[in-house]
């Protein structure tokens, strides 16, 4: 995975989008502020990043942003995930979006035209992680920069910024990454030096609801259990599990706050 979250200039801000809230924080050279939250609720008919660019937009208008660059993280709640399989027929990028959006038609049962896939850099062979994200969802952040004179610099799924902060700790080998954020759950299986599988899904923020999850996927791997490194920001606790904690940042009661702290 890659896009990494740095070059941080004077009057950055960094969004975080999360399930039912919205976070701020500010890099302003070498001091991070945390300028704070917002919870919102979705009406049954609307869709979740609709309320979450609402919630956005009151917080920047409350601590008065006008200009600068803005970097968003999303949660999981707002990305789908996929395993794109190495193909030899793929030759254009034209034909790997293709085959991608065919692979997520599969999994999903339905069309994503109105969704911007984007695919992991991997070596030839290998299968890639995809994400796709809302088209009208990058549009109305990209408007949303526009009112507060901010360049939005980068859109980001949490999990790959996660990854990104963590993937200086995982050992070389066959091994489970799990993020755990707030009532979703992210986990990549990697065997083989490739990735085999690729899993979101809503789960209860519990020690035992993961342990489950976890181990269920394990499954998948077969007689041996893959080293399993989590990661865990939206928690108050240390979750007991026999799993290497990575990017434990220092407790927060308020989650979104964890998430930033941990890629800041």
């Amino acid at each position: 995975m890659s896009h990494s979250l740095r070059d941080r200039a004077s009057n950055q801000y960094c969004a975080v989008l999360g399930a039912e809230g919205v976070g701020l924080g500010r890099w302003h050279g070498s001091q991070h502020q945390w300028l704070g939250s917002r919870a919102f609720t979705c009406e049954a008919a609307q869709p979740a990043w609709q309320a979450a660019l609402q919630a956005l937009s009151a917080l920047l208008a409350e601590h008065a942003v006008r200009g600068g660059q803005l970097q968003v993280l999303l949660s999981a709640r707002y990305s789908r995930f996929c395993l794109v399989p190495w193909s030899d027929a793929i030759s254009h990028p034209r034909e790997l979006d293709a085959y991608a959006r065919a692979c997520f038609e599969n999994l999903y049962g339905q069309s994503l035209d109105d969704w911007r896939i984007v695919l992991s850099p991997e070596p030839a062979g290998a299968a890639r992680i995809a994400t796709a994200l809302p088209d009208a969802l990058l549009q109305g952040l990209q408007a949303l920069g526009q009112e507060s004179h901010l360049r939005l610099r980068s859109v980001q799924p949490y999990l790959m910024a996660a990854y990104n902060r963590c993937s200086a700790q995982l050992q070389a080998g066959d091994f489970l990454f799990v993020l755990a954020e707030p009532r979703r759950s992210v986990l990549l299986l990697a065997c083989g030096g490739a990735w085999q599988q690729v899993l979101a899904q809503g789960c209860a923020d519990s020690d035992q609801a993961l342990q489950a999850l976890i181990e269920r996927t394990c499954e998948l791997y077969g007689e041996q259990m893959p080293q399993v490194y989590l990661h865990a920001p939206g928690r108050g606790d240390v979750p007991q599990l026999a799993a290497v904690q990575l990017c434990q940042p220092a407790s927060e009661t308020d989650p979104l706050c964890a998430m930033w702290r941990a890629v800041a």
